[in-house]
């Protein structure tokens, strides 16, 4: 299940950026990856979920978009959007292509709580 070397890898950015930013937890996350990666939103979801406990992305909210795959045509520079086992051209019908796009993973936005955020600072 490759979903879960995905979330251990979005999980390690997220402590990261929080460590950077001052992020006690992370709330929720937006995530673009290409349709060419195969993911599985559900196994994404329950990959992440693991991969979250005990760090500050526990309990998060991942929210993803698949992002169509695009390729262009290297002899006829046309764009088309390739099925899962043909890469011929809609123009020419030659499949010598460059893939544009749909094959990215992309951490989009987070959403967190800051370390001061959510605390009692009066002093009685």
């Amino acid at each position: 299940m490759h979903e879960m070397s995905i979330a251990v890898e979005l999980v390690r950015q997220l402590e990261s950026l929080a460590g950077a930013n001052g992020i006690q937890r992370v709330e929720s996350l937006a995530v673009q990856a290409g349709a060419m990666r195969g993911i599985v939103p559900e196994a994404l979801d329950i990959a992440f979920a693991s991969a979250g406990e005990g760090t500050v992305a526990e309990g998060a909210k991942l929210e993803l978009e698949i992002v169509p795959a695009v390729a262009k045509c290297r002899l006829c520079g046309c764009q088309f959007e390739p099925s899962v086992d043909s890469y011929l051209c809609a123009g020419c019908n030659q499949a010598d292509v460059d893939i544009i796009q749909g094959n990215e993973i992309l951490l989009t936005s987070v959403t967190g709580l800051e370390k001061n955020e959510g605390r009692d600072t009066n002093e009685d």
